[in-house]
């Protein structure tokens, strides 16, 4: 499967979020760190689905760039 990831400049560091697991986030010092960590974070987010029983959500989030005209 394939997740959307957003990761996001912090005053600090950076933050990723899933938009389709809700919950599933990490952070990380760079934007490599944080595709690293938010890599684990999804992995240990659906591990924990599953160990729970509850359904693993289906990707359904899609990200595109829009160029404009500054």
């Amino acid at each position: 499967m394939k997740y959307a990831v957003v990761i996001e400049r912090t005053a600090s560091n950076f933050s990723a979020y899933v938009p389709d697991l809700p919950g599933c986030v990490a952070t990380g010092v760079s934007v490599k760190e944080a595709e690293q960590e938010i890599r684990a974070a999804i992995k240990f987010h659906l591990e924990g689905l599953r160990r729970d029983g509850q359904e693993i959500p289906i990707p359904s989030s899609s990200v595109e760039y829009v160029e404009v005209a500054a």
